[in-house]
């Protein structure tokens, strides 16, 4: 099927129609209601809904590498749907009893992907909420020790802490985006740090973490690790990393937390993060009783090991489905288009190794491409960067700009001239399963930014 855009079809909407007459078949025993719809006022309304819409980037398309955005599969937005005609709420069982049971099974088949078989999770609105909630935890088992991250993990980590009230600490990269150890060590014989947070796919350049030399501190020290894989965590199936990246990956599994947002590669509509804790016994920091949602089952309820109260079971449902169709296995067809959009990533970073006015600024480790423009002093190559940009969008390529601090990019780049301590590079996000397929049509295109 081609198309451009990935909304519901015509067989779509013929799918929903008939499922949803087997939803509906199952309250066939109560009486029928009489409900006032206004369906007469809903068509011009929505069109002006679709209208306003369209003023928007085109997200959904190849041509679109700004932001880490693609449209959920139809699997999940059907799923989604029909779930939404009776809005279950995943807090407890007496709101969302059938799509509480599809969450802890999908949340279980996440679980597994990382080698854990008796994690204790729940999903969430996003990766924000769930590091916030493996940080809260964290603080409880380490009496409020310090937080150790990378200067290039993601920002939540830092507004976290300070909601929580804990110290971070922000240990410095290496020029290849990752952890620096040395540092790291330095930080922890300068104190005693509760928790380090290990990131598998920093957002801004994709790099990965040295878990393994974490891991190995970690038995002097004794901190807990924390891996915030947001981004990065479902390539724990993509077969074509790195031998560095793989060994990462395959260490997952000594964790204590870990997070992973199913609506970045897991095919999702936002908002559906999802954080694991190893040790079940993590469940006691989220101990409170609720007099007036608690009282259809004895069994577990959700809300009883989660930070958020109310949240969409429609999220739980369409997981759950996504999960039916693509489960999460090696060689299996989810992985493959794991490993196209890094095998797509690869292929860009080729093609700005051999051009004549870009500089990539690292190989990419999974699927987010980085690079400069050509310039003799930081400003310029900033300001060419951001006429790149401009000139990209009115070919309808769409990219996204990063500042970086002048370490990770003075390697690579043919800046002579620091004027300034940063510079503004171009990204990519190639993580769409067509753009491996597309890259020819997206490097021609990137060729005419360059030359206009």
């Amino acid at each position: 099927m081609t198309d451009t855009f990935p909304g519901l079809c015509a067989q779509s909407l013929s799918i929903l129609n008939n499922v949803n007459a087997k939803l509906a078949s199952g309250f066939d025993d109560l009486p029928s209601v009489e409900r006032s719809a206004l369906l007469d006022s809903l068509e011009p309304i929505l069109a002006s809904t679709a209208q306003e819409l369209q003023n928007n980037y085109p997200y959904h398309h190849p041509f679109y590498l700004g932001q880490m955005m693609k449209p959920p599969h139809p699997i999940a937005q059907l799923a989604y749907t029909l779930a939404m005609s009776i809005n279950p709420n995943n807090h407890a069982l007496d709101g969302g009893k059938a799509s509480s049971a599809m969450e802890k099974e999908a949340v279980q088949q996440i679980a597994a992907m990382f080698g854990w078989s008796n994690a204790l999770g729940h999903l969430c609105g996003g990766g924000t909420i769930a590091n916030l909630e493996a940080l809260w935890v964290a603080r409880e088992f380490t009496d409020n020790k310090p937080v150790a991250v990378s200067s290039q993990a993601h920002y939540t980590h830092s507004r976290c802490c300070s909601l929580l009230d804990i110290e971070c600490r922000i240990i410095e990269c290496e020029a290849n985006g990752r952890m620096d150890i040395a540092s790291l060590q330095r930080q922890l014989d300068a104190e005693e740090i509760g928790t380090v947070v290990v990131t598998l796919g920093t957002t801004a350049l994709g790099a990965i973490d040295p878990l393994e030399e974490v891991l190995e501190l970690q038995k002097s020290y004794g901190f807990r690790i924390h891996i915030d894989s947001a981004y990065g965590g479902y390539f724990k199936l993509a077969q074509n990393l790195s031998e560095y990246a793989t060994r990462q990956y395959e260490l997952m599994h000594h964790a204590d937390s870990i997070v992973i947002d199913p609506h970045k590669h897991g095919l999702q509509p936002y908002g559906c993060g999802c954080v694991l804790f190893n040790d079940p016994q993590s469940a006691k920091v989220f101990k409170h009783d609720s007099p007036y949602t608690y009282f259809s089952s004895d069994d577990l309820h959700l809300g009883e090991i989660s930070l958020e109260c109310s949240r969409a079971g429609a999220a739980a449902v369409a997981l759950w489905s996504t999960l039916q169709l693509f489960p999460l296995e090696v060689e299996s067809e989810f992985a493959k288009r794991l490993e196209s959009s890094i095998s797509a990533a690869k292929k860009l970073h080729d093609w700005l190794e051999e051009s004549s006015y870009y500089q990539p600024v690292m190989v990419p480790e999974l699927d987010i491409v980085v690079w400069t423009a050509h310039a003799e002093s930081a400003s310029k190559a900033s300001q060419n960067a951001r006429d790149i940009f401009n000139a990209a969008a009115k070919q309808n390529l769409h990219l996204a700009l990063v500042t970086l601090p002048r370490h990770l990019v003075e390697g690579s780049s043919t800046i002579k001239n620091w004027d300034q301590p940063e510079v503004t590079c171009l990204r990519a996000c190639v993580m769409k399963p067509e753009h491996l397929e597309w890259m020819p049509r997206i490097l021609e295109k990137l060729n005419q930014a360059t030359e206009a």
